[in-house]
């Protein structure tokens, strides 16, 4: 008598689930079991002497037994539903309960054949465990970071405030400037600080990054807005986190010396600071109209102009200096790499 495509569809259904190293039922449309792989039998304690013919329902001691899942099962094989990535707790007395997955898929005959599902299960408990422990460890890692930026916000305040007094107390003008111009800093690296900590992760934005520091400046060493003014423009750019670190010091260091030597006595004026980039080429210019270089500049550099230089060198950044008549302007320029060559000047906000 020759098979029917039915023989030769269960057989071959058989075959597939006998030989599958996962675990993998066949089951009729009444769920009953007509096959099961040697993998189901071992990993969910089941005879594999006894399953055929069973429902699967029964199995073990009825934890398969799931309304829901009997449900989707039933619609499945109805052609009304399909079961996908079912997920849920396989809980059996006296284990731990197991996370799994089932998938279920109707095989088609024909019209008029014996309706067979292929349902294949897996076991994800230790995935789930994986990623429970990984999203606790985010998690407190960000608590602690959170509990660190506290601590240097803190820790910032209380060394400038012990800066503002030490001025206040010392004797010579040299010495009460030294610890002003170390105050200054000081806050000006809190208001970095303050601005990263709700920045993102990986990158920070610049326009508001720049524009919350030269605020935080203007704010400690600007008694008069209407006599100096501090401008920030810049474009959309995002960069590294560390690379912002840097550029928000040197941006600190070169307003401070601006804000210091540009306007003296009752001298108006408007410092601009300035950041664009095309690629991986950016410019950087902080400018003043003030009364411009020294006629006979210091033979040794200050602190700050040593700052800014070894700064721009971890940058890959070229310094120059030029006298505007009237003012300063002070630019650092990044080319862009052979890979990310710009095809047209790098733009600078206005």
């Amino acid at each position: 008598m020759p098979s029917t495509p039915s023989d030769i569809g269960l057989n071959l259904a058989m075959a597939v689930v006998a030989s599958s190293h996962a675990p993998v039922l066949l089951l009729d449309e009444a769920r009953v079991v007509v096959g099961a792989s040697h993998a189901f039998c071992i990993a969910f304690d089941v005879s594999a002497a006894t399953i055929r013919g069973r429902e699967f329902a029964t199995l073990g001691k009825g934890e398969w037994a799931v309304p829901q899942l009997q449900s989707l099962l039933k619609a499945t094989a109805s052609g009304l539903a399909e079961v996908r990535n079912y997920e849920f707790d396989l809980k059996r007395a006296g284990q731990a309960p197991r996370r799994l997955i089932l998938n279920a898929h109707k095989l088609d005959y024909g019209e008029g054949e014996a309706i067979r599902l292929l349902l294949a299960v897996t076991d994800v408990t230790d995935a789930r465990i994986a990623e429970k422990l990984n999203s606790d460890l985010i998690r407190d890692k960000g608590l602690l970071q959170q509990e660190l930026q506290h601590r240097v916000a803190n820790s910032l305040q209380i060394i400038a405030s012990v800066l503002m007094q030490s001025a206040k107390r010392a004797q010579s003008d040299e010495a009460r400037g030294h610890l002003h111009d170390a105050h200054n800093r000081v806050m000006s690296v809190a208001a970095m600080q303050k601005q990263l900590a709700v920045s993102a992760a990986d990158h920070v934005d610049l326009r508001p990054y720049l524009t919350q520091l030269c605020e935080s400046i203007g704010a400690s060493m600007i008694h008069d807005h209407d006599q100096v003014k501090l401008d920030v423009r810049s474009d959309d750019s995002r960069v590294k986190a560390n690379v912002s670190i840097s550029l928000g010091l040197i941006v600190t260091e070169l307003v401070i010396n601006a804000l210091k030597h540009a306007f003296p006595g009752e001298r108006q004026g408007k410092i601009v600071v300035q950041y664009g980039s095309a690629g991986d080429a950016w410019h950087l210019s902080i400018a003043d109209d003030g009364v411009g270089m020294p006629a006979q500049p210091s033979a040794s550099a200050g602190l700050g102009t040593n700052i800014v230089q070894a700064l721009a060198k971890q940058l890959d950044a070229q310094i120059t200096v030029t006298d505007t008549a009237p003012g300063t302007t002070v630019t650092l320029d990044h080319p862009a790499s052979e890979e990310g060559q710009p095809d047209a000047e790098v733009p600078v906000a206005v």
